[in-house]
This record gives structure tokens, sequence and C-alpha cells, in this order.
């Protein structure tokens, strides 16, 4: 007789055999989310039913990947380990330790970094956190920075404030200028920048958006951070995966340091990453070399100035995201996702909608929704009841965040899940009978939120209208696949 070969999934079931046979009746330790906690899961699936019936298409929304989820999911979760590679402050680092270093490494080849000229901190738990690890590493307490202001497409942790009230941690501990865009054109005004940092003497410029679609002007940056001699902090949180891929211009080549989310257009896990210069920075008038002295400032304002333990399990995540990231599949996406978003917007110009900047570089446009009579927050919301997601947004010359005149729309996602740009024409056929039924509704309710949502919800007519769009939403979605585990 011959022995029957043992496989894997053999010595899996059978130490799983034992486990719990030593574990007695304390079965939570290996049941299923769906046994377990059967109420929760029916939150789950319901979420998931949502994502496959509707069109997500906020901006800073993707579909991440199966084997981001698997990392994500797996015995990595379990492990502390405070510190750096070589100098943690838990033992049983060895394997931790290897994830880590293979994600800086990956991290650095899809940027195209050479590893003498730039480091990467990998431990962020996600981009605001790594901004204010950069802040809190090289802009004293009180120090002034620069960001794009919010209602003009910046991020709240590029120092936020309104005139009544310090909205961002950003702006409560350190002084914060906002710049600018021109009114009339919605690009940013490098002049006015330019003019307003010889004033304020910012010690940090940041060059970053949250909702602005064209690219930035590294190089101009650079100049007017250089004439008032400050750092050029980069937040490419929104552009990196088309960063990563060559489709637009990067930051790396005139920044000090650059921070990014990894779960947007990089479509890896929720999480944020930092790099920053190393080597010579210049030659004194004495022929004496001045290095950068980055690393070990961010490094430790990550930990332990603002974090504790690492999460292990996204790092890896990050870095089965930049291995993806580096493949001719990823790179045709990113270009997919441009032509995208510069079909929607086409389409919705062609509608008669105003598109802030006139047009788009990247993976999102802004819709000014004024000149149409519609309120951000009424698009978002009769959007939302049709199953497209979408965020209201500020546009230039807004008085208040909380009531925008705008919408964010943006085409990762769609993208993800396999729309072209034939597709994105349905998506703006939709997108634009849905804000017109916006108007419709708005001369029922009044000019009031609350009324137009009490429509929305009461109306037999107008919710007959709104249960036919979603019907044809759905149905249109329920055509292209999500990425992941098919059952939640």
């Amino acid at each position: 007789p011959f022995l029957k070969p043992i496989s894997m999934e053999d010595v899996i079931d059978c130490k799983m055999s034992k486990f719990i046979k030593m574990s007695g009746n304390n079965t939570s330790l290996n049941q299923n989310v769906w046994d377990s906690d059967p109420e929760l899961f029916e939150l789950m699936k319901q979420e998931k039913k949502r994502q496959l019936n509707g069109l997500e298409m906020i901006a800073s929304e993707n579909f991440t990947t199966l084997p981001v989820l698997q990392c994500l999911s797996s015995c990595l979760h379990n492990k502390y380990s405070e510190g750096l590679p070589g100098q943690r402050y838990y033992g049983g680092n060895e394997f931790i330790d290897e994830v880590e270093i293979l994600c800086q490494k990956r991290a650095l080849e899809v940027f195209r970094l050479n590893p003498e000229e730039w480091g990467v901190n990998v431990q962020p738990y996600s981009g605001s956190p790594a901004n204010f690890a950069v802040y809190t590493a090289v802009v004293e307490p009180h120090g002034r920075i620069m960001g794009l202001d919010l209602p003009d497409g910046g991020h709240l942790t590029h120092g936020f404030m309104t005139a009544t009230k310090k909205i961002s941690a950003t702006s409560i501990f350190f002084e914060s200028m906002p710049y600018k865009v021109d009114p009339e054109s919605g690009l940013i005004d490098y002049d006015k920048l330019a003019e307003t940092a010889k004033l304020f003497k910012p010690k940090l410029i940041v060059a970053g958006i949250s909702c602005y679609s064209r690219c930035l002007d590294y190089k101009r940056f650079r100049q007017i951070a250089d004439d008032n001699g400050a750092y050029l902090f980069s937040d490419m949180a929104h552009v990196s995966g088309l960063v990563a891929a060559g489709i637009i211009p990067s930051p790396f080549e005139y920044s000090d340091i650059v921070s990014t989310t990894t779960h947007k257009t990089l479509r890896g896990p929720r999480a944020g990453i930092i790099f920053f210069r190393k080597g010579v920075k210049c030659v004194s008038k004495s022929g004496e070399k001045v290095l950068y002295d980055l690393e070990s400032k961010i490094n430790q304002a990550v930990f332990p100035g603002l974090q504790g333990g690492p999460h292990n399990n996204s790092i890896a995540a990050i870095a089965t995201a930049m291995h993806q990231a580096k493949s001719p599949e990823f790179h045709n996406y990113q270009k997919q996702v441009v032509a995208n978003a510069r079909r929607l917007c086409e389409g919705l110009q062609n509608r008669g909608y105003k598109i802030v900047t006139g047009g788009t570089d990247v993976h999102l446009i802004l819709v000014d929704l004024r000149p149409s009579g519609i309120t951000g927050a009424r698009a978002e919301k009769i959007l939302e009841d049709i199953s497209i997601a979408c965020n209201k947004n500020t546009v230039p010359g807004d008085k208040s965040a909380l009531n925008p005149s705008g919408i964010r729309l943006g085409t990762p996602a769609l993208t993800t899940r396999g729309l072209k740009e034939q597709d994105i024409d349905s998506v703006v056929d939709l997108c634009s009978l849905c804000l017109q039924l916006s108007k419709e509704i708005t001369k029922i309710s009044g000019p009031k939120l609350v009324d137009f949502k009490r429509v929305l919800k009461e109306d037999a007519e107008i919710s007959s209208k709104v249960k036919a769009l979603r019907d044809q939403v759905e149905a249109f979605a329920r055509n292209f696949p999500l990425p992941g585990n098919p059952e939640y």
C-alpha cells in the first residue's frame, strides 16, 4: 500500500479540527461572521448590494482589489510593532520587518525614486494623520503654513478655518494663510500666492488639492517656496495613482516632502504614506555639503509623536497595491480614469452645466450648479436617492462649506468596474435627468432643504419618478462587476 499524498488543505483541516477540540465550547474564536453575528453580516451584505447596484462617483473612493482585502484580514493584524524595522519596542517582528521593508522598497520603485535621495514612512494610518505628522516634524507650534483654501478646492488638513472658528486641527496648532483661485477661471492664482507669501513668510507651502481638476505647477510652487525659505510639501493624495502611472506631472522633482493616501486613485487600502528628501540638500558658500534632516524628524513625528503601533495588515496591503501599480494593466487603468473624467466633463458641459476651470486633467470634475438653479445639497440628496453617490462641494465664491453650490464627481471607482467612454455617456444622461428632476421638486418644495426632502419622500408623483430613475440606474450598474469577495 502507498501513502496518500497530504495536501496543505488536509493539514489546515487537521489543525483546525485539533484547535476546535482544544478550545472546547469557545466556538466564537473560529466561527464565520455570518454564523457568529448574523445581524451585523446582514448589514454588510446590504452595503455590498448598495455598492453593486449603485454608481460610485465620489472622487476620493475606489473599489480595492482582492489581494488588498486578503492582506487586511490576515494574521498580520495580530502583531504589535512600535518603531521602525530593526528598531522595534516589541519582540517577534522578524517577518513584520521584512513586510515593511518590502513596502518601502515598492513605494519608492512605483514613483521611480532613488533610495539614496528619497526615503518613505509607510506607517501613517491615513492621509490626515500623515499630513499632521509632516507639520509636526518641520513646522514649530504656531509656525506658518499656506495651503489652497477649502472652498477653492483645498483640503481640511491644509489649514482650513473660518472668520469665527478654526475648523481643522492644522489651523488650531499652526498659523494658516490660504491661497486662492481666480474667481473667474477657477485656476490657482500663482501670482497672488507669490505676493501673499512674501508678506506672510510661511515655513511651509502645501501644493495639494481635494477638489481641483487641473495639474499643479510644481515648478512655480518651488520657486515661490525658495523665494521665502519655505519647505514645499506636496499632498498628492487624490492623484498619486495618476502620478505612479506617469499620466500627469510628478511632484517629486520639486518637492521636499510628498504625502499621499493609498486608497483613492492608487486603489489600495485606506492608509497614508510620507516621502521625504535624503542626502545632499545644497553646497554652502564655503563648499561644505548641507544634508537634509527630514528623515528622523518625520519618522519621530509619526512614532512616537502622533501614533502608536502601525497597522501591519495595512502596510502589507500597501505593499501589494504598489506591486499592482507597477503593471501595464494599472497604467491602462489610469489612462481610462482620465479619459472617463474628460468624457463626463464634456457630456455635462454639452447639457449646459458649468464645470469649474472649464475642464479636467485628472480624475474629477467640480460642477458649479448656481447657473442651473440647484444647490449642492439637493443635488447630492436626489442623486443618492437614485443610487448615484457623489458629494456636495464648495465652488469658488461660496461663503459656507455647509451650504455649498456644487457637486464633485469622480471616475476612479466607475473605471475600476470597467466603464468606458460610451458607458460614461449613459451616466451623464442619468445624472442630467436627475438634476432636472431636482429643479422640478424645488418648484414644489421651495428653498428649504428640509422641505425638499419631505417632497421627495411624500409626493407620490415625485416618488414614482425617482423610483423609475433608480430602477434605470441599478439595472445599468449591475452590468459591471465589483472586485473583491463576491459575497461581502
